[in-house]
């Protein structure tokens, strides 16, 4: 399966801030659209970094509760991996997995189409496991 594909399924919105957006307003955003992460973006088309979760309780345990009305610029991971619609999905789970990432952009051309989690790449995974075992089972029975 491709990462496409699972696009298509769940669709291509991504929820995006701009790199000048305080971290409280990163916070409505995560709980609005109950999401885990947020591409930084400045356009909404281009990669500035990300910010997820993890990295707000991480800097509000080494900074304190100030943090929330500093940029997100100041702690979001600049270095961004980014995954292509046409890249197979057993390839992003390992990578995912190795990496420790939950969340991987999508870019297609170098614009931001997408963002697939670990949770979009595990429910493919059993589906694609369902559909498997629903062909064999079909087989045996004929």
């Amino acid at each position: 399966m491709l990462i496409g594909t699972i696009l298509r399924g769940k669709g291509s919105d991504v929820t995006t801030v701009a790199p000048a957006a305080t971290v409280r307003e990163l916070l409505a955003q995560l709980a609005e659209h109950n999401i885990g992460a947020v591409v930084v973006s400045s356009d909404g088309v281009t990669i500035e970094g990300i910010v997820s979760e993890r990295d707000v309780v991480r800097r509000l345990h080494d900074r304190g509760a100030a943090i929330l009305d500093s940029p997100v610029s100041s702690i979001m991971t600049t270095e961004v991996t980014t995954v292509g619609p046409g890249e197979n999905v057993d390839s992003l789970r390992q990578t995912m997995t190795t990496q420790r990432f939950r969340h991987m952009p999508v870019v297609d051309g170098g614009r931001l189409v997408g963002i697939v989690s670990i949770g979009d790449v595990v429910k493919s995974t059993i589906e694609e496991l369902e559909t498997e075992k629903a062909s064999l089972v079909d087989y045996l029975h004929r």
